[in-house]
Formats: structure tokens, sequence, C-alpha cells
């Protein structure tokens, strides 16, 4: 299943257990987020388009991060006039990993066992 959800001035894809960076959202490292601006959502059933926004398909999220993006350079010049501005900016961001959509959650992931020669290792000590 995935979803059409609307945060920070743009419109993300989204599916169960994807991991997006958004715009900063308030909130800690292991938060759980809802999206309430949920346009469009769809399975191999059907597909349900909001006008404009779609009710009954919550979309909640659990906030793995707050970091910063790369940084850009804004520069400014007026030829002629002897006009030069030079800025830079990193934009304040979140990832999140999407953890249900409507009814449909994410599973539990089952954990890696250990390496064999790590297990080796240690059944000889």
């Amino acid at each position: 299943m995935f979803a059409v959800v609307k945060t920070g001035g743009k419109q993300y894809k989204v599916a169960v257990n994807d991991v997006v960076t958004i715009e900063k959202l308030p909130g800690e490292a292991g938060a759980v987020i809802n999206f309430e601006e949920v346009l469009m959502a769809g399975d191999d059933k059907g597909l349900q388009v909001g006008s404009p926004l779609l009710s009954g398909v919550p979309v909640t999220g659990e906030i793995l991060e707050q970091t910063r993006g790369d940084k850009i350079i804004v520069f400014k010049k007026k030829r002629r006039h002897h006009y030069r501005r030079r800025n830079g900016h990193r934009q304040d961001l979140t990832v999140v990993r999407i953890t249900a959509i409507g009814d449909v959650k994410a599973e539990a992931k089952p954990k890696k066992a250990a390496p064999k020669k790590a297990a080796k290792a240690a059944a000889e000590e």
C-alpha cells in the first residue's frame, strides 16, 4: 500500500517501511508523528483520491533523526555595478520511517544472526 502525503509544502509518495527526508518537524528521535494531510492512498485493490484531502486513512511515522542538509551557496551579482553578495544556507531536515498506512503496519524485522567467524571465536573461548 502507498499514500501521498503533504508536509512542508511538498508532496511525498510513501509506503510502509520507507525512510524519507522531509522538512523539519518538531520532535525528538523515536517520537511518533501523524501525517494529517493525506492526498491519495492506493494498493493493488484500487485507488482512493481525496478532494482535496482523504479522511479515514491515517499515515504514521517514527522520527529517526533530526539533521541538516548539504550547504548551498547563494550568490547574487549585478554586472557592472560592483554588487556581489555571497551567502550560505543549510536546511533543517527530519528523517522519518513510515510505520503504518491505514490498517497496514510495518512488520518487525528479524534480527540477523551473528557472523560465523565471531560465533566460532566466542565458542572457543
